[in-house]
């Protein structure tokens, strides 16, 4: 028997049932099982909104606006359940502090999953629902953004940049949350929806490059030592800067683009430095082994994901230099789900498939399942970049990119949620 192993009689012996208390064994497998819920059934949803708008067959009632509602839960729904259950995991490592059990996180994760699906479900009951949805959410995210700068506080490691960056940007999703539901009950839907998009650049956007900086060069030299782990500070620094230059942006175009002399001079100034940045960013990604991890599709997941960020920031720089030539703004729409479906989804995908996979006993590989839902992540993306684009027949699109986002987290969610709930095939803890 290889020392550490569990004996054949112990791996015999295991329950191979799926039962709720196996996700308090470790925190990446309650939050993780959470955020599949909460993303399955947002996602579903949208689809079906999708079809109320294009055939009388649903015909949906609503409370609020239901793109509001959309770009809140996919900004704050989800993400920070997955966020969790990833540093609680992974955060006690890097500040070398004892971790918290997935127990002390039961009842924050339950007021955020329980507060999404509650807002979702609410818009087309009464608004009241949405309302109360979205402050159990707030409260929730709140609790685990404190028990987070509590493990920050407790370490002696002389690095914490990364993990204070993390625990910085929780605090600006808390006040963009908090803010979206004050300016709800004010009925300011146009305030509200910029505290999303604050949210999404200043919070989710800054949590996933200052894990990427930390882990993605990290990855890569474990799976191929012949590349060496390279993640000077700057880099992160171009990525955080184009973070809080997006979310500036949000404020500044509160209501609509810029008229008047400074619109030119505004559209130049904001195009040249997202063209500028997202250059910087693909020589990144580039630099950081994107043609050397096709070997390894785990890993070409992962690059993949961080090349949209570039593509992203590329697609909304030249977006402002066409809109600057054809005096209006164009492909806004397409830039924004450049990064949120194709870098932000296909980060999502890569990451918690491979931590799930470390954890529970699995090898670190994505299969063909995994890979094929990655690739239709990377068609549903290119169709909703072609739905933004100024045609008559974009709006048809919206249907089949919603359903192919849905189906795919459907089989991807349903898949995972499986492992979540068993014990582990190898007997060992996690």
């Amino acid at each position: 028997m290889t020392p550490g192993r569990p004996s054949a009689e112990v791996l015999a012996a295991l329950d191979r049932h799926w039962r709720p208390r196996y996700l308090l064994i470790a925190p990446h497998r309650l939050g993780f099982f959470l955020a599949m819920v909460v993303l399955m059934v947002s996602s579903v949803w949208w689809a079906l909104v999708q079809l109320d708008r294009v055939s009388a067959a649903v015909a949906l009632p609503y409370t609020a606006s239901p793109t509001l509602v959309h770009a809140a839960v996919m900004t704050f729904g989800f993400m920070p359940l997955f966020f969790t259950g990833f540093l609680f995991t992974a955060a006690p490592k890097w500040l070398r502090v004892e971790p918290l059990e997935a127990r002390a996180l039961l009842v924050p994760l339950l007021l955020q999953a329980g507060g999404w699906l509650l807002w979702v479900i609410g818009i087309h009951i009464h608004m009241f629902m949405v309302l109360a949805g979205l402050t159990l959410a707030l409260s929730g995210l709140a609790r685990i953004t404190w028990l987070f700068w509590r493990l920050v506080w407790r370490s002696a490691e002389s690095d914490r940049l990364h993990a204070r960056t993390v625990g910085v940007a929780c605090l600006v999703g808390c006040i963009s949350l908090g803010g979206l539901l004050a300016n709800l009950v004010l009925g300011a839907t146009t305030v509200a929806m910029a505290c999303v998009l604050t949210g999404l650049w200043g919070f989710v956007v800054v949590v996933f490059v200052t894990v990427a900086h930390r882990m993605i060069p990290f990855f890569t030299s474990n799976a191929m030592p012949f590349i060496t782990a390279w993640r000077p500070f700057w880099a992160l620094g171009v990525m955080l800067a184009a973070a809080v230059f997006e979310a500036v942006t949000v404020w500044v175009e509160l209501d609509g683009p810029l008229r008047g002399p400074m619109a030119h001079f505004w559209m130049l100034a904001r195009g040249g430095f997202e063209l500028v940045a997202g250059g910087v960013l693909l020589w990144l990604a580039q630099v950081w082994g994107l043609t050397q991890s096709l070997k390894n599709r785990l890993l070409a997941m992962l690059h993949f994901g961080f090349l949209w960020l570039g593509l992203a920031l590329a697609l909304g720089g030249a977006a402002q230099i066409l809109g600057l030539l054809q005096d209006a703004p164009v492909l806004s729409l397409g830039s924004l789900h450049a990064l949120t479906m194709g870098c932000l989804g296909s980060l999502m995908l890569a990451m918690v498939t491979r931590v799930s996979c470390g954890h529970s006993g699995r090898a670190q590989v994505a299969d063909r399942i995994a890979w094929t839902l990655f690739w239709l992540v990377q068609l549903a993306t290119l169709l909703r970049i072609t739905a933004a684009a100024q045609s008559t027949w974009a709006s048809w699109l919206l249907l089949p990119t919603a359903m192919i986002w849905a189906g795919t987290m459907a089989v991807w969610g349903t898949r995972l949620a499986n492992w979540y709930g068993r014990l582990r095939p190898d007997g060992r803890p996690g």
